[in-house]
């Protein structure tokens, strides 16, 4: 990683990545102890935060497409990304006002509606500043600065609700500040993509754009939601590592393992993407995503858990940035927010059948039967990528 390289990624790339680093703290902090507060707190069953997870993520989901398809629309990203995380933000102090499970629905509600206006443009800002050869590492860097966030919040909140004595509402209020920097940043530091108004698109939902998305998206997306139904809660994963003798206390920091690991390999990959091709890297995720989920089939003893966690960060290193950048490469650009939003829609409806699967394997047949199921599922996906993209790979030559 030269600073040759780093200089080749565009400003607003950099600025994203700090906008999302900033945010997933922001997040993370109250997201480690939410569940915490609800049930001790707030006297919520697992029934109820169970209900509140499954809304606020599906909503998001639903949301992305739309916002993609009016970002290509009105040829504004900046703005709906502004909108996003503004909003967010103004709901988080509704988590540390909250008397009833029904203000952290509202407020999860709120804060996953922020996220799906935000994650579809953000995504084509990307794709908007840069071209094939820097977008795997600018895709990689920027998922590279989100993961810091995402690993650094618990760590935060660890630390702030230790030396609170454990004032849940105090933390939750801490914790507005960084996402309010992270607004303040996006507002000042992103500059609206100037190919992008000469590009509109009158409906970017109609048949005959969906059509212009071509078949190898189609492909794409099609690969992406396969996978997905392998990608059940990661709730299984603690589960079985507490299963294999890691100590109830030392279980949260596995999620350390895995974002560090994927902190620290999405931007090399992404990098690495630039120079060989993106297709094989993707592949060589997903398999590496196979072999941590038939290892978590057969764990047995703590050290095996903590390098099957790093892998599962390895593996989300080597495919979420590749994945959106192979996007950007196959679709006209005044189509990317629509793309973006349709291939995100695609993998967060596939998230809900993967766990109540995983969840219906581990209880009626045993742990290893959800750990092997979505490790055939992961095959199967590699599958269709490679047999579907093999022959456009050889006539490209580079993607």
């Amino acid at each position: 990683m030269t600073t040759k390289t780093f200089q080749t990624i565009p400003r607003n790339v950099w600025v994203l990545g700090f906008v999302s680093l900033l945010t997933d703290i922001s997040s993370e902090i109250i997201h480690s102890v939410l569940p915490l507060f609800l049930v001790s707190v707030l006297g919520a069953d697992l029934l109820t935060v169970g209900w509140i997870e499954g809304i606020a993520e599906s909503t998001a989901s639903v949301l992305k497409v739309f916002s993609g398809a009016l970002s290509d629309y009105l040829g504004q990203r900046k703005r709906l990304a502004v909108v996003g995380y503004g909003l967010s933000t103004l709901v988080k102090p509704l988590f540390a006002l909250a008397t009833s499970p029904a203000w952290v629905l509202m407020a999860r509600f709120g804060d996953r509606v922020g996220k799906g206006i935000r994650v579809a443009p953000r995504d084509a800002i990307v794709a908007d500043v840069t071209d094939s050869a820097n977008r795997g590492a600018a895709y990689g860097l920027r998922q590279s600065l989100d993961t810091i966030g995402a690993f650094t919040g618990p760590l935060v909140a660890f630390m702030l609700m230790s030396f609170s004595g454990q004032n849940f509402r105090l933390v939750f209020w801490l914790a507005v500040l960084p996402g309010i920097l992270a607004v303040v940043l996006l507002a000042i530091g992103v500059r609206e993509p100037s190919n992008i108004n000469s590009q509109r698109q009158n409906n970017p939902l109609q048949w005959s754009a969906l059509q212009s998305l071509g078949k190898s998206y189609w492909v794409l997306v099609a690969v992406a939601l396969i996978f997905n139904l392998s990608n059940s809660s990661d709730a299984f994963l603690l589960l079985q590592a507490q299963q294999a003798g890691v100590s109830a206390s030392l279980v949260p920091l596995t999620l350390v393992v895995m974002n560090v690991a994927y902190s620290l390999s999405a931007y090399p990959v992404g990098l690495l993407s630039d120079r060989i091709g993106r297709l094989g890297l993707l592949a060589g995720g997903f398999c590496v995503y196979a072999l941590a989920y038939l290892g978590f089939a057969f764990v047995d003893a703590p050290w095996q858990v903590w390098g099957l966690f790093g892998l599962y960060g390895l593996h989300q290193g080597m495919s979420q940035g590749i994945l959106l950048a192979l996007v950007a490469d196959r679709v006209p650009s005044h189509l990317r927010g629509t793309a973006f939003g349709l291939i995100n829609l695609a993998t967060g409806v596939a998230l809900l059948p993967a766990s109540l699967l995983g969840g219906i394997l581990w209880q009626t047949i045993s742990p290893k039967a959800t750990f092997i199921a979505g490790s055939v599922f992961a095959v199967s996906a590699i599958v269709l990528l490679l047999v579907f993209e093999g022959g456009r790979r050889k006539s490209v030559g580079r993607e």
